[in-house]
This record gives structure tokens, C-alpha cells and sequence, in this order.
């Protein structure tokens, strides 16, 4: 039986695009810039699979045996976000992108909002997760009113102590939000649930009981396909969420990379499944988007780390691809994802024997159309 692994290090890009600057991006960089503040990034499996040779990647080139196909992929949709990397990884290109809410969200949508939840809210302006709770997590606390707020990705945030709101309600006040934002025609990608924990003493922090509520995608993906086709898929992590729960056989909603990393391995073991679709959040949640370059370069460290056990389960059968939805290159400034190409390293059968280079190629579905071809 084939099986087919592809496991996203989410916002773990290659480089700028042609069109970065367009986007705000001034020459991102996630891999090269964090080999360039670090000294150093250790990845001996994932350079094996062709990383350093990837054309123009900014790392110190490998010079041990180099197996297996690697490319940097283009992102054709509009955009640099979650959902959108995610969507053209499994075929569904997004043309005109998702709306932005650079100065917040209209007065008229917050006033049915907060209608809906039955309590005001606090914020409603772009802002950084862990800013806006340390910010204004006193005043939530005091008032018990939610604290709404944006970025430069398509996203409605809601942050709230899990002491005040608890998490069953939390999440309930973030499904009503995407029904609102649906029922309004606000073109947002991604509600998103953000319980914290803590005190005005001690500082406020973010849980890992976070939940995504995403558009449903507007036609099927390579995960519904392969449903239709009596294919077992199994979502690890946030695929789930970001697919909006369709065509996925079964679920495994880790919280955080190591979680992740061993549902990956465990499943692989128990059989269960044909394609395996896992996101590894903590690159993007923990080290990107906080400008921790350090904590970002242990991060994939560990990863990488792993990989020698993730291959010993493979089989002639089994393809694995290491990827990316997007860049958060930890040294820009402000607190943003990167528009920046993203890495492509394919490995076919436990024992590979030659190494290909592919160059640059137009679009993420290439790793969708992969998984499609191998498993037919």
C-alpha cells in the first residue's frame, strides 16, 4: 500500500520573491537570515534531502551524499498567509486573496458582534499577540470584555484569560464570529482563538488551547479527492482547522511541534493511514512572528533531528515531503509572515540513491499534484 507524508514547517521560507516588496517585504529571508544571525543551522538530514542546494538559498552548502528531489516552490496565489499557503499546497490557488483589516474592523460589523456575544469588546485595531495581552489583559480581566484584534494577515483574533472566558465559550464566540464574518461578506481567512493565562504580576501568556476557524475552501482540495477516492487522510496539527474539517478521514489536533513530530511518527507506525498531512505550528507561533531567531534555529534543529526516525518507517512505498506555507523571517521588522519562496525536499522509498534538482517551480500545488500522482 503506498503512503505519502508531507509535513509543513509552517513559515519556514527560502528567500524573497520578485514580488515581496509588494507586499511590504523588504529582501525576507527566514532560512539564510537565521543562519546569518545564528553563526550556524545544524540540519544534517534535511541538507541530505538537498535543502543547501536548493537554488539561491542562503546556507552553507553540504558536502556529504544528497538524496532525493528538492526545489524552492513560487507562490502563485495572492497572498502570504496561512490558509492561503495551505489552500495551493493541496490545489486551490487564491487569485485576489484575503481582505486585510489594516485599521480594524468597521463599527458596524463590531456592533453585531458584540451583539452576538452579549458583552463589548476591547482593541479592534492590528496589533501583536502577546503585546496586546500584556497591554490589555488587565482591563479584560476587570471587565470580562474580549480583546478583538488583526494583523497584516486576513485574520479576526480573540484573545481572552481562560479564568474569565472559559474555553467552551471562547470557541463558541469564535464560531459566531465566523458566521458573522461569512453572513457579512468580510472575506476573512481565519478566526482564531487565543486563551491566555496569567496575571498583572507575573505576565500575561498564551496557552496551547488555541482553535483556527477558517473559510470553507470554494471547491474541493487534494484531501477531498483523495476522500472520494477511498483514501485515509489523517490531519496533524492545525490542517484540520485550516480546511475547514473537510476531507480528512481522521484528525490528530497536536498543539505544538514535538506533539506533532510524534503523532507524525506514531501514525506512521500504526498503519493508519494512506496520507499524512501534519503542521508544525511553533516555527511560525513561537519564533517568527516574536522575532526569536535563536528559539526559531533550535526549533529546526530539533526537527531536523528527528527526521533519521520519521525515514526508518518508510518503506519502497512511502513518499515524504518537507515543506513550507509561507516565510516569518525572524529578523524583519514589525511582527508579520514574509511573501518568500519555500523549500521542497522529496524523498521517495526508505532508501534513496540519487539526488535531483528541480529548480524553481511555479506554485505550491506541486505538492499536491505529487501526493495525487504518487498515490494513483
Amino acid at each position: 500500500m503506498k503512503r505519502a507524508t508531507v509535513i509543513v514547517l509552517d513559515s519556514f521560507g527560502v528567500g524573497q520573491m520578485p514580488d515581496s516588496a509588494s507586499f511590504d517585504d523588504k529582501n525576507p529571508d527566514t532560512a539564510g537570515h537565521i543562519y546569518e544571525a545564528c553563526g550556524e543551522l545544524l540540519l544534517p538530514n534535511m541538507y541530505a534531502m538537498g535543502l543547501s542546494h536548493i537554488d539561491g538559498v542562503n546556507l552553507p552548502k553540504y558536502t556529504g551524499k544528497v538524496c532525493g528531489k528538492y526545489a524552492k516552490l513560487a507562490e502563485k496565489s495572492h497572498g502570504k498567509d496561512t490558509v492561503t499557503g495551505h489552500w495551493e499546497l493541496m490545489g486551490i490557488v487564491s487569485e485576489h486573496g484575503f481582505s486585510i483589516y489594516e485599521h480594524g474592523f468597521p463599527e458596524y460589523f463590531m456592533s453585531k458582534l458584540e451583539s452576538a456575544w452579549g458583552v463589548g469588546t476591547l482593541c479592534n485595531e492590528p496589533a501583536s499577540g502577546t503585546e496586546v495581552i500584556n497591554r490589555l489583559g488587565k482591563e479584560h480581566v476587570n471587565t470580562g470584555k474580549p480583546i478583538v484584534y488583526t494583523s497584516a494577515d486576513s485574520v479576526l483574533q480573540v484573545a481572552a484569560h481562560e479564568d474569565v472566558i472559559p474555553l467552551s465559550d471562547l470557541y463558541d464566540m469564535c464560531e459566531k464570529a465566523r458566521e458573522l464574518l461569512d453572513m457579512h461578506n468580510m472575506n476573512v481567512a481565519r478566526v482564531i482563538a487565543r486563551p491566555f493565562t496569567g496575571d498583572e504580576t507575573q505576565g500575561f501568556m498564551r496557552t496551547e488551547n488555541r482553535r483556527d476557524y477558517s473559510v470553507v475552501p470554494p471547491h474541493d482540495s487534494v484531501l477531498d479527492i483523495l476522500s472520494e477516492r477511498g483514501v485515509r487522510t489523517l490531519g496533524i496539527g492545525k490542517i484540520e482547522d485550516i480546511f475547514a474539517h473537510r476531507g480528512l478521514s481522521l484528525a490528530d489536533h497536536t498543539k505544538n511541534n514535538e506533539d506533532g513530530i510524534n503523532a507524525v511518527i506514531a501514525h506512521l507506525k500504526a498503519c493508519d493511514s494512506d496520507f499524512i498531512f501534519a503542521n508544525l505550528v511553533d516555527f511560525d507561533m513561537l519564533y517568527g512572528h516574536r522575532r526569536d531567531a535563536l528559539g526559531y534555529k533550535k526549533a529546526l534543529e530539533y526537527f531536523d533531528s528527528t527526521l533519521p526516525d520519521i525515514i526508518s518507517l518508510m518503506t519502497d512505498e512511502d513518499m515524504l515531503i518537507i515543506t513550507a506555507d509561507h516565510g516569518c523571517d525572524p529578523t524583519a521588522p514589525g511582527t508579520d509572515h514574509t511573501r518568500e519562496y519555500v523549500p521542497m525536499l522529496m524523498r521517495c522509498g526508505r532508501d534513496c540513491e540519487r539526488a535531483e534538482n528541480l529548480g524553481i517551480i511555479e506554485g505550491f500545488d506541486f505538492v499536491g499534484k505529487s501526493v495525487l500522482e504518487w498515490l494513483s
